[in-house]
């Protein structure tokens, strides 16, 4: 396993802190009382360091095509510009600054944006750089603790400052103990050659990590002696808690070794009710009505007086960034206030309101799904199994607004989106995008026809975790195949020739395979197409004009020719297409 912080290595800590804040997520969201009991620390940061990993994602997808690779600066600026951006809540935003006060470390005196490690400056050259960074790591973790309690209005002991301060002390106390030239000598100094010094650096960045995480898990313990209402619920501090599970990820990262979990028996209430039970009566405290976050975009003097202004306005106010990006977070009366604050500091956009007062009248549930369906029996379909709607009529596709509106109205912290239509891909992106904006996380199923949106709600668990419940749904759309028939409206050349106004076409993964007049017979035609290369379930949804006699003719010919496959029949109600198959 890696020893120092390159590219690939800051690439690994983002998506193993993201597969491990996917797993602590729910225990995390179980614990969070303070500032307010509104169960989403974990959600909040999982979304946080979501957005870091894709914009490191991006960098390396920059270099695919080309012999070069992505510096280490170009890295850690990109996870700390993602983590920005992409914050969520309280926490996510205080994360956001932790990583950017690393960066600020990490990154200074290393090549530019576009000088990678490869071009230009000779042999083993970026390899230096990220040894450096390895001996960088305790400064880097002084740095992100100050900046962040810098942006926080008025910091509290017993959080995640708490911890990130407690992690500096940690490796810097380690690193001054093991490291023969001091933690801030630069690198290349006297008495230490390129290779020999490497070796060093890189020694010192596992030793520190490891001594960081043991420090923020002793300061973690501490929490709820220090917060009352921590003290108060049993639980240790949320934001904490997921601050030690990054770190944990970059001592995997970095040493090749996981730490041990952290043990159940940090937590006094086992049981979820327990603990709901215990932010309930924290909660009962009072506060602010609202939480307002928005990017911003303003000049160091006008966020300066903009922090005066919010500070007299609400509390937990945490306002992160630098150099004509922030990220703003405050929790207010009135949040129209807040808003006007930020037009009055510069562009304020990503706006995102939302009020205590209703999440609390109107719990969220954990999951849910939301389909777009053809037609009207599909949507009491899809209804039955437990899904959110949205009703595709024929010429009509909803927009990404009325996809959005639904990923509310199903009110989840986790939802599931199925387009069901491949020309809705991007629409359904554009939804998701939106909605996790709004602090949402959802998972976009590519399915390109509602027969495939039918096989994966038929797979779909909510007790499930959230990853496992995507990638089983996922799995299930994606080995149904789909074909639906349709009447031609005018003359038109088709991958199975021309076709005349009024022929039946049967459609097979999207491309017209059959050309025919009767419905029946070009039904069967399909068919007997899928069913060649095997199948255990033929699904057949039937349009509002289709009569009855056509289906049992399809069952029959599906029995008569395949004993072990089974068929099953829904009506659609008004459609766009009189026929849709699926065969699983």
């Amino acid at each position: 396993m890696p020893q120092t912080l390159d590219a690939a290595a800051v690439r690994s800590w983002c998506a193993l802190a993201l597969e491990a804040l996917g797993r602590e997520r729910e225990e995390i969201d179980a614990i969070n009382v303070y500032p307010v009991a509104d169960g989403d620390t974990g959600t909040n940061l999982y979304l946080t360091v979501e957005s870091a990993a894709q914009a490191v994602e991006a960098v390396f997808a920059a270099h695919e095509t080309g012999v070069s690779a992505p510096a280490p600066a170009d890295a850690v600026r990109a996870m700390a510009h993602g983590a920005l951006i992409g914050a969520r809540g309280n926490s996510g935003t205080i994360l956001a600054q932790l990583l950017r006060g690393m960066a600020e470390v990490l990154t200074e005196g290393t090549p530019g944006d576009g000088d990678h490690a490869d071009e230009g400056h000779g042999e083993g050259h970026g390899q230096r750089y990220a040894q450096g960074y390895g001996g960088r790591l305790a400064p880097a973790l002084r740095r992100a603790a100050e900046l962040a309690r810098e942006a926080v209005a008025h910091p509290v002991e017993g959080t995640i400052l708490s911890v990130a301060s407690a992690a500096a002390d940690a490796a810097e106390a380690a690193s001054r103990a093991d490291a023969p030239y001091g933690v801030d000598a630069p690198y290349g100094a006297d008495g230490a050659d390129g290779a020999d010094r490497g070796a060093v650096y890189g020694a010192d960045a596992a030793r520190a990590v490891r001594a960081a995480y043991a420090g923020a898990r002793a300061a973690l313990d501490a929490t709820p002696g220090q917060l009352a209402v921590l003290g108060r619920a049993g639980v240790v501090d949320a934001g904490g808690r997921g601050l030690l599970t990054v770190l944990g990820a970059l001592v995997r990262c970095l040493t090749g070794d996981a730490p041990p979990p952290f043990p159940a028996g940090h937590r006094r209430y086992e049981n979820p009710v327990a603990a709901e039970s215990a932010a309930e009566a924290c909660a009962t405290e009072g506060g602010p009505a609202f939480e307002v976050i928005y990017l911003l975009e303003a000049d160091e003097a006008a966020v300066a007086r903009l922090r005066a202004r919010l500070d007299g306005l609400g509390d937990s106010l945490v306002v992160v960034g630098g150099d004509g990006l922030w990220n703003v977070h405050v929790h207010v009366d009135d949040a129209g206030a807040a808003v006007e604050a930020g037009v009055e500091a510069g562009r304020p956009y990503r706006i995102r309101i939302t009020h205590f007062g209703a999440a609390a009248e109107e719990p969220r549930v954990q999951r849910a799904v939301v389909a777009v369906v053809p037609g009207e029996g599909l949507a009491g379909l899809c209804a039955e199994a437990g899904a959110t709607t949205v009703l595709a009529r024929p010429g009509e596709p909803p927009a990404s607004g009325e996809l959005v509106e639904a990923i509310r109205r199903a009110h989840a912290r986790e939802v599931v989106l199925m387009p069901n239509d491949e020309a809705l891909r991007h629409t359904a992106a554009a939804a998701a995008e939106q909605a996790r904006t709004e602090g949402v996380r959802v998972a976009l199923i590519p399915t390109r026809a509602a027969v495939q949106g039918i096989a994966a709600l038929a797979v779909h668990q909510p007790d499930r975790r959230f990853d496992e419940d995507v990638v089983a749904m996922t799995s299930a759309a994606g080995a149904t195949r789909y074909a639906e028939l349709a009447v031609a409206e005018r003359q038109s050349w088709t991958m199975a020739g021309i076709c005349q106004a009024g022929d039946v076409l049967g459609l097979i993964d999207g491309d017209v395979a059959v050309i025919g007049s009767d419905l029946a017979a070009t039904a069967e035609t399909v068919l007997s197409r899928m069913l060649s290369a095997g199948g255990e379930l033929v699904t057949l949804v039937l349009g509002e004009d289709v009569p009855e006699t056509l289906a049992a003719c399809l069952e029959s010919y599906v029995r008569e020719g395949h004993l072990a496959v089974d068929t099953v029949v829904y009506r659609g109600g008004r459609q766009s297409a009189p026929l849709l198959v699926g065969v699983e």
